[in-house]
């Protein structure tokens, strides 16, 4: 016999059987019930067209056709790679002396098209403090907030013309705390009115993968392998600094000499004669 003829066979069967049942039941309920309605038809009066049996027949055979040929795929399927390990990239920056170079950004930008991890919604803090901005240099990613604390007795007026973020916040007194959003990429510098020396830099990135480097000039990123640009920022770069590399663990360290220009930052005045309002 057929397997189509078998399906049909057992479906067949096991309808009979169980209208066969549905009278029973409906019959001792008609017999212990006065008035009750009619009980259905015997089962032998009942009429079940061939046409739907096929049927059903053809759709059960077909899903049992199915199922095993997804199986049969997914036996067959490879197992999926592990996602590959992060790289811890270190990067050494030196000047043309030999000398290292603090506050240059190392920024490596993903050329893979893998999917970036989420911006934090922390902000980062740039302080007004002795009439200074602390940090001198700070790196973000775009569509982060930085809080302009200030902690000085006197006020400031700070500024930025840069094209990546233009604001302005005069006679800021002391104890303020706005905020201001860096929601494009660029090189923002900050500046105040009353006090010309105060000079301050935003490194604002299209990527999260970032470090600025401390005062021994290295500095320490972790991001997954994979092809990369890496792009090299500081105030007094001579000339851009980019490369592409593989990176992966064990990546060897990238060592930089940079050219610097001389630093042409106005001096302050000496201690007691500085101005203030």
């Amino acid at each position: 016999m057929k397997e189509p003829e078998i399906i049909h066979d057992s479906v067949r069967s096991a309808s009979l059987r169980l209208a066969k049942r549905i009278d029973d039941a409906r019959g001792a309920i008609g017999d212990r019930s006065s008035g009750a309605s009619e009980s259905l038809p015997p089962v032998k009066d009942r009429r079940y067209p061939r046409t739907s049996l096929r049927s059903a027949a053809a759709f059960a055979a077909l899903l049992f056709a199915a199922f095993f040929a997804v199986a049969r795929v997914a036996a067959a399927a490879p197992t999926a790679l592990p996602p590959p390990a992060d790289a811890e990239v270190r990067a050494v920056v030196k000047d043309a002396k030999g000398e290292a170079v603090p506050d240059a950004v190392i920024s490596l930008h993903p050329l893979d098209g893998a999917p970036l991890p989420p911006p934090s919604t922390e902000p980062v803090e740039i302080v007004q403090k002795d009439q200074e901005y602390m940090p001198y240099v700070t790196a973000v990613r775009v569509g982060t907030q930085a809080v302009f604390p200030n902690h000085d007795t006197v006020q400031h007026h700070i500024y930025s013309l840069s094209k990546a973020k233009r604001f302005e916040k005069p006679l800021y007194a002391p104890g303020s705390r706005e905020a201001v959003l860096f929601d494009q990429p660029g090189v923002v510098t900050l500046g105040c009115n009353i006090h010309d020396w105060m000079l301050a830099y935003v490194v604002v990135l299209p990527t999260p993968y970032f470090a600025k480097t401390d005062a021994s000039g290295t500095a320490r990123i972790a991001v997954p392998a994979g092809s990369y640009r890496i792009e090299v920022w500081h105030p007094r770069l001579a000339a851009p600094d980019v490369r592409e590399a593989k990176l992966g663990p064990g990546v060897a360290p990238l060592d930089y000499a940079l050219k610097l220009k001389p630093d042409r930052r106005i001096r302050r005045s000496p201690e007691g004669k500085a101005s203030g309002y």
